[in-house]
């Protein structure tokens, strides 16, 4: 009996054990459970963007700083080869935001209803030009970007030639073979240039003038910032291309001269929006309120002389002309998006057998 007693005790005192190893157990899961709810846990997040490769990292810099445990696939290529990648996923979303895509690309998506309603935390502090005037938002701008010339001064000097100065200067027949420039199906750059030039000119005077430059241009490229690059190495010694790029190019020694035309420059606004998709994660509303918060903001203007939040302290980067605003041409974003594929079918039909090789 005294045997059965002990046993009995035993087994009740290993009971009780298992209990409290069973609560302390459960209150360590919900524990657990509550810190990855509240995002100590890695999360992914798909970007895609057309902002230059030399400017993503330091942009993301205040982001990773903010958001540590958010891993960011970012997915980069030309504002063409961006945007018909989205196209073609329409039905099977992977991104999960845009950032710095031409606003022209994105109201093509939100046409396709692409674009999922969502605006920014300090939208309101957003210059009215450079966001959707919807409500919300679906697309919502950071900065803008404009055609310039970079003219390779040494390769002129050599040849005698004059630094263009302006479109109509790029049709001198001396010029002959020396330009390169974007193709407009491919590059963002282009397609403000190409569409800059029909809003400014008129569409029949516009394409008279592209066939004559037609035969001044070398090669089109299928990026914008790579005629700026030729442009300094003297492989084509005038590179229609964009204002930063060919700063960059100087800045780094390169031998040109940035020549912002006469005529004003066709430009587009680099801008970011949430994708549709059937489950829309907070992380990437997250990603849009950090893109225009002041800290992203001070990193743009540090590049970009024009900024979706007015620079108040008035600073232009180094380079670029006095009064950037006023080089703009009037230009109108929507209906260069409405009139983005027939722009881009009629140019290649005339052009496209100039174009490298992808």
């Amino acid at each position: 009996m005294k045997k059965n007693a002990m046993l009995l005790i035993c087994l009740l005192l290993i009971s009780a054990l298992l209990a409290a190893c069973g609560t302390n157990g459960s209150g360590a899961g919900e524990g657990s459970s509550a810190q990855a709810g509240s995002g100590s846990g890695e999360e992914e997040l798909t970007v895609y963007t057309a902002l230059e490769d030399d400017l993503i990292e330091a942009y993301l810099a205040s982001y990773r700083e903010k958001y540590p445990n958010v891993k960011l696939n970012i997915v980069r290529d030309s504002t063409g080869v961006i945007t018909a990648k989205l196209l073609a996923e329409k039905d099977n979303p992977q991104a999960d935001v845009v950032w710095g895509v031409a606003a022209t690309s994105l109201l093509v998506l939100d046409e396709q209803g692409m674009l999922a309603p969502y605006s920014p935390a300090g939208i309101e502090r957003i210059q009215p030009e450079f966001k959707d005037e919807a409500e919300p938002a679906r697309w919502v701008g950071i900065d803008a970007w404009e055609t310039a010339f970079i003219v390779n001064t040494i390769e002129m000097e050599n040849r005698g030639l004059a630094v263009p100065q302006t479109y109509e200067d790029l049709l001198k027949p001396e010029y002959k073979g020396m330009i390169t420039m974007p193709n407009p199906a491919s590059s963002g750059t282009g397609f403000l240039t190409v569409s800059g030039l029909t809003q400014l000119l008129g569409e029949e005077e516009a394409w008279s003038y592209m066939d004559k430059l037609h035969d001044n241009v070398g090669v089109y490229t299928h990026s914008g910032s790579k005629p700026a690059k030729m442009a300094g190495t003297g492989e084509y010694p005038i590179g229609i291309s964009f204002g930063y790029r060919g700063i960059v190019e100087k800045n780094e020694g390169s031998p040109v001269e940035v020549v912002f035309p006469s005529e004003g420059s066709g430009w587009d606004v680099e801008a970011n929006a949430l994708i549709q998709k059937e489950h829309v994660k907070q992380t990437a509303k997250d990603f849009l309120d950090w893109a225009i918060a002041d800290e992203a903001m001070t990193e743009y203007a540090k590049n970009y002389p024009i900024t979706a939040v007015k620079n108040e302290s008035g600073a232009i980067p180094e380079g670029y002309t006095q009064d950037p605003m006023n080089q703009l041409i009037e230009y109108n974003l929507e209906e260069a998006a409405s009139q983005r594929d027939e722009v881009l079918a009629e140019w290649s039909s005339r052009y496209e057998g100039k174009s490298e090789a992808e």
